[in-house]
């Protein structure tokens, strides 16, 4: 029996994958700059009607709601081929964290955290990255490659960190950002001062995404 052939999408289906991720792309970009802006921006970016727009999504919180579900995916796939790499463990972590870098999921955390109510599904599927995240780290810091009073919840907040780094293009933000994850590689593979204060817990990560109001 032959492989099985891919079946491609009608030419109507077809334009209709290339607006979605062309609204994607744009709501990105658009969102990451600014948390407040209007969905109708994210039509503008992407050259499509607002009707086109809402009839994939009903809402801004929904596009919202999508653009972090396409950056946890990400996320869980580059931390599954990460684990799935037998070679040296560092390595294999570095090359997570660059991937991740280069996938800036971050910038969406760092811009968009408590701007909109995740669903559960989306909370089982940020679990799910947490547990491939602590396998990874768990497994590399086994293997001694890693200073022992880093935290698997430490790598959130310096990814964070680095998706802060905005220069004038696109080209350059990734530069400078490669520049100082080098840096963070180092530091976190090479004893020095012990670090102040405990890490960062999940329970303090996840709160961040709660929209209820915060009295006191």
């Amino acid at each position: 029996m032959g492989a099985p052939t891919t079946v491609p999408l009608s030419g109507r289906r077809a334009q209709a994958a290339r607006n979605d991720r062309r609204i994607l792309d744009a709501a990105r970009a658009v969102f990451t700059a600014d948390p407040g802006a209007p969905i109708s921006a994210v039509a503008a970016r992407a050259g499509v009607g607002i009707g086109a727009l809402y009839r994939r999504y009903a809402s801004k919180e929904g596009l919202l709601r999508r653009l972090w579900a396409d950056g946890l995916q990400r996320y869980i796939a580059e931390a599954e081929a990460a684990l799935a790499d037998q070679g040296d463990p560092w390595t294999a972590f570095a090359t997570f964290m660059r991937r991740i870098v280069d996938a800036d999921t971050h910038s969406l955390t760092l811009r968009l955290a408590g701007t909109f109510t995740p669903t559960d599904e989306l909370y089982r599927e940020a679990g799910k990255a947490q547990a491939l995240n602590v396998r990874l780290f768990d497994r590399t810091s086994a293997a001694g490659a890693i200073r022992p009073d880093v935290e698997v919840d430490d790598l959130s907040f310096l990814f964070e960190q680095l998706a802060a780094i905005r220069a004038g293009d696109q080209r350059r933000t990734g530069q400078l950002r490669h520049r100082y994850l080098a840096l963070l590689l180092d530091a976190l593979r090479t004893p020095g001062s012990p670090l102040p204060g405990p890490a960062p817990s999940w329970d303090e990560l996840s709160r961040r995404w709660d929209t209820k109001p915060k009295f006191g």
